[in-house]
This record gives structure tokens, sequence and C-alpha cells, in this order.
């Protein structure tokens, strides 16, 4: 799937990076997102991420992780949307919320990483209570998680 959500309904992909996060708290009502949440939910694999801390003029990468590197998932959405030529184009977005004690320090957003025993309900097609859904859009057990600083470089490919 492309990053950065192309509702169905978009007449062009031009707001796609404008939509690779949506926050949770209102994307249950926000057009661009309320029917993804409704029932193209998805999970987003990872074994980590990224966010830049900035100080003065320079900005110090962190990476975070779970379980010491283990392999977890973002809560996320979809949407399919046909081009000018006729063909679908899948795209996806990752839900957001309020950091937790880990990432506070360095963002003030952090991706929805979903506990695996939610993995089931939040891609349940049949769950369509929104509500229901939203409630696992919580900060992350910071207990579980971990962050260091990383070379500069990661932002020179």
């Amino acid at each position: 799937m492309r990053w950065g959500l192309i509702p169905s309904w978009a007449k062009d992909a031009s707001g796609a990076a404008k939509m690779i996060n949506a926050r949770s708290e209102t994307a249950a009502t926000l057009p661009a997102f309320r029917d993804a949440m409704k029932s193209r939910r998805c999970l987003i694999p990872v074994d980590g991420f990224y966010e830049w801390m900035r100080t003065g003029k320079t900005k110090q990468p962190y990476c975070f992780e779970v379980n010491d590197g283990a392999l977890f998932a973002f809560a996320g959405i979809w949407d399919r949307w046909k081009d000018p030529s006729g063909q679908w184009v899948k795209s996806c977005s990752i839900l957001t919320t309020t950091p937790n004690a880990v990432t506070s320090p360095v963002h003030d957003r952090m991706p929805v990483i979903l506990d695996p025993d939610s993995y089931d309900l939040w891609l349940d097609p049949g769950m369509s209570n929104v509500g229901e859904v939203s409630n696992l859009l919580r900060p992350y057990d910071a207990r579980l998680m971990r962050s260091y600083p990383v070379s500069a470089r990661i932002n020179h490919s």
C-alpha cells in the first residue's frame, strides 16, 4: 500500500502527503478518515519508528522500539482510489495519539501501537462500532518501550 491516505472520493492524489497520519481523536468524524475507521482498518507491522528532537538549529533522531526490537503493529486505516488511468491505488494512514512517558520528551504525538490481544477486534470487518474500536487508540504502555538516539545520517539516504 501507498503511505498517505487517498479517500475513494478524492479528485486526485495530491492530498495524500498530508494524510500519512490521522489523529485518533478526530479520525472517526473527519470525512477523509470516517469510512475507513468504520470498515477499513489495518495493521502496519514495524520493528521501530523514528522521531526527531529539535535542539536549536539541530535535529537529533531517536529510534523507538517495543520489547527490545520485537515486531509490533501500528493501528492503520486504508482506502482505495481509482486514478485517472483506471488503476486502483490502495493507500493507508497511521493513527496517532497523545505521547506516553517514553515518547513525550521527543514528540507531542506517537503512533497508536496496538496490543496483540487487540488485533482481532481492530481487524474485524463486522465491527462497525467506531466507539468500541476507538477505545483501543491510546498511548502504549511506556514500560514496554525504549528509545535511543541514532546518527543524524538517517536523514541522508
